[in-house]
């Protein structure tokens, strides 16, 4: 076991990704006791919902535990053109509505997810959690140094070898290597480019040669053979998604598992008419009907994270319905080789070779 382990009190090299929407602290409870990284999502959590998990974790947890965060930086208030961009949004989803015989919301597009702050740093700071990770960077410098003034390693994802250098010269322990093939919201914050955006066997070695720090792989590895490619081009561990999803201590919509046992979770694609964000998941009637350009993605869509208001009367139509037509169906494009088993067998079959 390396160094970085060893400081962690790690048995196994496997960190459950936090899923947000579709886990809760049962699945990183059951993480941690099978000797992985469980991971808690915190950025759709409300203040009393975070603590009534963080009390559930720091009283069960046989070993260390994560706490994920975003650090997206909100889109800027510009009155004028919010009002356009969501005219237009609107504009894009009102055929939708009128087939679906309800009446689109009324006022502004109201965020669903909210970036780390100080005042969810001073809750969190009272359950000292031992792994802090975060999504689309770091915090402000302030907040970082708060975290690792409780001793909390600091996790956060890298999808080009830039955002590695930018992680590692910004106080990150360690660095997910998030390839093209992860399910669920691109890490990428320093550009909007897609066409920067490669899978983890190119990026891992990459980012593994261009910094000094830990380097976990993620994306597209769902089984023992995924985590042995991962370990011979260099990572320390390996984080894993999509295939939690199907664990029965996990919490998907139904018809979200019934997808990722389908036979379309063979087919993903980057999405942003779900969040504004590019996102994968397997692709669903929305992805098709809101294309303007390449499957699944919106000219029209608002800033992450503000499409999620205008979708969410339409996904909530369907889901009534049992449809899956508005619901986003996060997966990576391993989804295929997911099989339900539990959250401790699962863990413990990643790491199957791995040396002690």
């Amino acid at each position: 076991m390396n160094a970085w382990f060893q400081r962690l009190g790690l048995r196994l090299p496997i960190i459950q990704a936090p899923m947000a929407g579709a886990q809760d602290s049962a699945l990183a409870l059951a993480v941690t006791a099978a000797g992985g990284l469980g991971s808690l999502p915190a950025a759709t959590l409300s203040a009393p919902a975070l603590r009534a998990e963080l009390e559930r974790l720091s009283a069960a947890a046989q070993g260390p535990y994560a706490v994920n965060f975003f650090c997206h930086t909100p889109p800027a208030h510009d009155p004028a053109r919010e009002a356009a961009r969501e005219a237009a949004w609107m504009a894009r989803l009102a055929p939708h509505y009128h087939d679906a015989g309800l009446t689109p919301p009324d006022g502004p597009a109201v965020a669903a997810r909210a970036p780390f702050d100080a005042a969810v740093a001073e809750l969190v700071a009272a359950f000292r959690p031992p792994v802090v990770s975060f999504h689309f960077g770091l915090p402000a410098p302030e907040l970082l140094a708060f975290v690792k003034s409780w001793g909390a390693v600091v996790l956060s994802s890298a999808t080009t070898v830039e955002e590695a250098r930018w992680l590692e010269r910004h106080g990150a322990d360690a660095i997910i290597a998030q390839g093209l093939e992860a399910g669920g919201h691109r890490g990428m914050f320093l550009s909007d480019d897609l066409s920067t955006q490669v899978g983890t066997m190119a990026l891992l070695p990459q980012v593994v040669r261009a910094v000094r720090v830990p380097v976990i792989a993620a994306g597209g590895i769902a089984d023992a053979r995924g985590v042995a490619a991962a370990r011979a081009l260099g990572a320390a561990a390996v984080q894993v998604g999509t295939a939690y999803l199907l664990c029965p201590e996990a919490t998907p919509h139904p018809l979200h598992r019934a997808a990722l046992q389908s036979p379309a979770a063979a087919h993903t694609a980057l999405t942003n008419v779900f969040t504004g964000r590019p996102a994968r998941g397997i692709v669903n009637h929305a992805m098709r009907a809101l294309a303007t350009g390449p499957l699944g993605w919106c000219a029209d869509a608002p800033a992450f994270p503000l499409a999620a208001h205008g979708i969410a009367p339409l996904r909530a139509h369907a889901e009534a319905a049992g449809r899956d037509d508005w619901t986003p169906l996060w997966a990576g494009q391993a989804a295929p080789l997911c099989r339900p088993q539990p959250a401790a067998a699962l863990t413990q079959a990643l790491a199957v070779g791995w040396p002690p």
